[in-house]
């Protein structure tokens, strides 16, 4: 059964195809997608199939994604999870994001919080990690105010739109939780 988090603005639950329009709504903006390190979706075929992806992956154990809705509201507003889960090594590395309309109202602190919480006490991670573009200064900002540390610089790492890019890697561990 997949889990539901709940905050105190938020619900954070398993994503089906009728949030296929607001998986397009996100992944078809470029404010999104430009540190993303995916082209933009074309239509709503292929946010179902982001959706199926999201699903096989928990399905298989290999990360977990929930729909972001701000309650009392009907859809979501964008996605948090874990990619690159894998409980044999206890670890499994960050992924959000909102779309723009909600941006700067404090949801993605609030979302990624509550997950983190979920992802020591109820995944046994010893450690999450992110991997973000160098410069998309919000999300670099945002981590280590939630106490992720930087750990260095992967050149090269990530392509958009044909170009590559470097990124930061960082780690939060559960000891310093």
């Amino acid at each position: 059964m997949f889990p539901i988090l709940e905050t105190e603005r938020l619900l954070l639950r398993e994503i089906t195809n009728q949030d296929a329009e607001g998986i397009f709504a996100c992944f078809s903006n470029d404010e999104v997608t430009r540190y993303y390190g995916q082209n933009n979706l074309e239509n709503i075929e292929q946010a179902k199939q982001v959706i199926a992806f999201f699903a096989k992956n928990y399905e298989e154990k290999r990360g977990i994604r929930w729909g972001i809705e701000v309650k009392g509201t009907e859809g979501i507003i964008g996605t948090i999870g874990f990619n690159a889960w894998m409980p044999k090594h206890r670890r499994a590395e960050l992924g959000y994001e909102i779309h723009p309309a909600h941006w700067r109202r404090g949801y993605a602190s609030e979302a990624i919080a509550q997950i983190i919480s979920y992802g020591f006490r109820d995944l046994n991670l010893t450690r999450i990690g992110a991997v973000v573009f160098i410069e998309n200064e919000g999300s670099n900002l945002l981590l280590t105010k939630l106490g992720f540390q930087k750990e260095g610089i992967l050149k090269n790492y990530m392509y958009q739109n044909g170009v590559a890019y470097n990124t930061n890697v960082y780690s939060l561990l559960e000891s310093n939780f």
